[in-house]
């Protein structure tokens, strides 16, 4: 199985790629995890990553592109784990997930000269992904590499964390785990809130914002029939307080 993460949204980019997988490995599986993240968002990606692979078989590829440098020196890697293979730019990505996951080998993927400087998805990172399925040995795809050059870390400090997605229902998800309490202070810049916190969506309140636990496990800012980001405006990766 492959699994596709980008932020490519609706566009022909997702298509391209399948097809060059296809024309590699005919019998490919290709899945779509989402291509909704935020454009060039490499935490958004990271987030979702290390919350969804465990959900999908052993042996999964998952090809990420979220890839503001590409075309520029950073490398291209194949990272095998005990149980996943990851391949996409060494821009911090994977940080996390392999934290989770382990390393067993990172592969530097071998880039041409003639390949695209603005589009790696297509001519780098889905060649590899197909050549990686069909049975060829990762040192032929690229060269071990000792390290991941770059990392991601999701800052959580107390009750202090950061925005880590906003998903397409506009609700905005940290990574601060539920607190036992009806209310909570919600601490966000020069913003100070006390927002409701109720187990489902349906049991918000009708008007304005209210907290939730979210399918991640952590705290989501959600209102009800309404896109909570329209409402609070705020980025991913700042900083946020929810406390009692």
């Amino acid at each position: 199985m492959i699994v596709l993460l980008t932020d490519f949204g609706e566009s022909e980019y997702v298509g391209v790629m399948k097809g060059v997988i296809l024309g590699i490995a005919p019998d490919a599986h290709i899945v779509d995890l989402t291509h909704s993240i935020s454009p060039q968002s490499v935490r958004e990606a990271a987030w979702i990553l290390v919350n969804s692979y465990k959900y999908f078989p052993k042996h999964t590829v998952f090809v990420c592109v979220v890839d503001p440098g590409v075309g520029t020196t950073r490398d291209a890697v194949l990272v095998i784990t005990p149980d996943y293979v990851f391949i996409g730019p060494d821009n911090g990505i994977f940080h996390e997930v392999t934290k989770a996951t382990g390393i067993e080998h990172i592969y530097s993927i071998k880039v041409g000269s003639t390949v695209s400087s603005t589009f790696h998805g297509r001519d780098v990172f889905a060649v590899a992904a197909a050549q990686y399925h069909s049975g060829t040995p990762a040192r032929e795809i690229g060269m071990p590499k000792r390290a991941l050059s770059e990392s991601i870390s999701f800052y959580l400090e107390g009750r202090t964390g950061e925005i880590v997605r906003v998903d397409r229902f506009g609700n905005i998800i940290t990574n601060i785990p539920p607190e036992r309490s009806d209310s909570l202070q919600v601490l966000y810049g020069t913003t100070q809130l006390e927002l409701q916190l109720v187990g489902t969506y349906a049991q918000g309140p009708s008007e304005g914002l209210f907290l939730v636990t979210g399918s991640y496990g952590t705290l989501e800012i959600a209102s009800q029939n309404k896109r909570a980001i329209d409402l609070l405006s705020v980025k991913i990766g700042e900083r946020i307080t929810i406390e009692k």
